[in-house]
């Protein structure tokens, strides 16, 4: 009984010290402050309700808040490359970059607009259907026939200006950015026609 009694005692004090040593969950996020730091650290450049009006800038209101964690915290690791986005994150604890991005996520996106009408067709079949001769496939398949994304997984894509979004197309085919495995894999077999249609086809996506 002696064993007995000191197998259970073991294995309670066995799961206590495990439940001590397991990280604590993240504190909800705060909007209040989420607003706060925006304003203050990111508002000039991404616009003050999170819809940019600088076409290499990007919108951010209604992004996935895991998603716009996920890239703030790689800005600040390092392991998304952009000096002035480096110096910002560097600034923020992941508590920061979780009140802002669930602040953004409140936002409501302003829809935008295809400007090039030759290259409309060419977008939709690339978004819709991929490029099946080399492999391509169709970016809907992750973020949605409307581009909203799945959130936790892929982000929303939709009205974003077609100039940031072929700018980050160029970057992972490149290796400039390389955050994202799957991205470079198969933008590294697209030209800058396609990039170009497709990037514009996305800001017009409602």
């Amino acid at each position: 009984m002696k064993s007995l009694a000191a197998f259970f005692a073991t294995a309670v004090f066995a799961v206590a010290a495990s439940a001590a040593d397991a990280p604590a969950a993240p504190a909800k996020p705060d909007l209040a402050k989420g607003s706060a730091s925006y304003g203050t650290v990111c508002a000039a450049c991404h616009g003050a309700d999170g819809n940019s009006s600088v076409a290499l800038q990007p919108s951010l209101a209604q992004q996935h808040p895991e998603y716009l964690v996920k890239q703030l915290l790689d800005f600040k690791s390092g392991a998304r490359k952009d000096a002035i986005m480096q110096g910002f994150a560097a600034m923020l604890s992941e508590q920061d970059a979780r009140n802002i991005a669930w602040w953004l996520a409140s936002q409501k996106e302003k829809p935008g607009f295809a400007k090039e009408k030759d290259l409309v067709m060419l977008g939709e079949k690339i978004y819709r259907g991929g490029i099946m001769d080399r492999h391509i496939p169709a970016c809907a398949g992750c973020h949605s026939p409307n581009g909203a994304g799945i959130p936790q997984q892929y982000p929303r894509l939709s009205g974003q200006h077609a100039e940031y979004t072929a700018k980050q197309l160029a970057a992972f085919r490149d290796g400039s950015r390389g955050n994202s495995v799957p991205m470079h894999d198969l933008s590294q077999y697209m030209t800058d026609h396609e990039i170009k249609a497709v990037s514009d086809y996305i800001a017009g996506l409602r």
